[in-house]
């Protein structure tokens, strides 16, 4: 059920006081009865003085007889604060919307850039690593090295191949 709260607000907000259809003046209220409330022209203005009425009019003539109109006035305020009330949550509700939406969106794009992290990880163990374990003679005799410096070299190789296996890489070439 959709409710068109537009014109629900024109419905219970107060009523404009009515200008007559006569002379275009705007009326007075002549009596109220629960919420009817009859309007009429009377001419009349108002000032520190008094009351005046216009040349040629008096409080009961013809015109005011024709201009006089009954509104109903139903406006409640209380409808129309519900109504602020309902207009302010649906705001909440929209901006709660669209930040819940923002959240999935981030969401989406952290899962995957993590997929992506995370076959990029199972490339990498996935791999062999070709590291040649030669011995100091070997060392010696390519590289030209004193003996000190392949005993070193082969150590050093040594720790390389034990480091790269504890990071779950396999290693080939021994």
């Amino acid at each position: 059920m959709t409710i068109d709260k537009q014109a629900l607000r024109e419905r219970y907000s107060p009523k404009p006081v009515p200008e007559c259809h006569i002379c275009g003046e705007e009326m007075t209220i002549q009596r109220i009865s629960a919420s009817r409330i009859t309007y009429g022209c009377t001419g009349a203005t108002y000032d520190d003085i008094g009351c005046h009425y216009a040349e040629g009019r008096s409080i009961a003539d013809d015109h005011y007889e024709q201009s006089r109109v009954t509104v109903v006035d139903v406006s409640d305020p209380d409808v129309l604060a519900l109504l602020d009330e309902l207009e302010a949550e649906t705001g909440y509700r929209e901006g709660a919307f669209i930040a819940c939406n923002r959240w999935h969106d981030k969401f989406r794009e952290t899962e995957d850039k993590l997929e992506c992290a995370e076959r990029r990880i199972a490339e990498l163990e996935a791999r062999t690593v070709n590291l040649s374990k030669l011995s100091v003679g070997e060392v010696m005799h390519l590289s030209g090295f004193s003996r000190d410096y392949a005993e070193g070299w082969c150590a050093g190789n040594d720790n390389a191949i034990h480091e790269i296996r504890a990071a779950g890489i396999k290693v080939k070439g021994e």
